[in-house]
């Protein structure tokens, strides 16, 4: 579980986009560019080397 005031805060590194929490998946998702940032032991890796990249990216 991510803390909202977190949530809030965060920003994709990448373009700076709105980020949405994924819980189901465990990752953060940026609004803008689609990049799914992983979440392990409740931290968010916000490092655009480790996110994945959604089909948005791919088009």
């Amino acid at each position: 579980m991510i803390n909202k005031e977190l949530l809030e805060i965060l920003a994709c590194p990448a373009d700076k986009g709105d980020i949405i929490y994924d819980e189901k998946n465990e990752k953060l998702i940026c609004k803008k560019c689609g990049r799914k940032y992983p979440i392990q032991d409740g931290i968010p890796i916000m490092l655009i080397e480790k996110a994945e990249m959604s089909d948005k990216n791919n088009q």
